[in-house]
């Protein structure tokens, strides 16, 4: 029998990995949301410069590696809206709009679903730790009882 309490230390250890693994999910959860709310920014942004902007209007367009083109718009009723998948299609700016609200839509939809999914991680992780603590409790709980038996006669002198 060992002083440390008969193998609770290996099932202390496998709880903590399982909470650095939980940590890790729910880091990466975070990042992901991160990421969803960065495009729904960029959706806001166009949809911003859709409303804002008319045949005519001059604008800065991005070639590429920091670079930019002045260019003018010859007309907001072609404009390409990527549908995801790789595919995309010309609008008419009405069009436009709507695609990408119904875009913005689906990652609020999604940000949701990732959230859920950190509150139940989140709730797991809770369980793990009081788990851990019990066991740490129970652990001390035996060391001291080992401990005292070992010294309890020198007390009494």
């Amino acid at each position: 029998m060992s002083l440390g309490g008969g193998g609770g230390g290996g099932q202390l250890e496998q709880l903590s990995q399982e909470l650095d693994v939980l940590e890790q999910q729910k880091e990466a959860m975070e990042a992901e949301i991160e990421g969803f709310r960065d495009e729904q920014s960029e959706i806001d942004e166009a949809t911003e410069a859709l409303d804002a902007l008319e045949s005519g209007s001059t604008v800065q367009v991005p070639l590429g590696g920091d670079a930019y083109v002045r260019a003018e718009i010859q007309d907001l009723d072609e404009t390409v809206v990527s549908l995801g998948g790789g595919y995309a299609a010309e609008q008419d700016e009405a069009g436009a709009v709507e695609t990408l609200e119904r875009k913005r839509e689906a990652l609020d939809d999604r940000i949701a679903e990732v959230e859920a999914e950190i509150e139940e991680v989140e709730s797991e992780r809770d369980q793990l730790e009081q788990q851990a603590q019990q066991l740490q409790q129970q652990q001390m709980q035996q060391l001291q009882g080992q401990m005292g038996g070992l010294g309890g006669e020198s007390d009494d002198e």
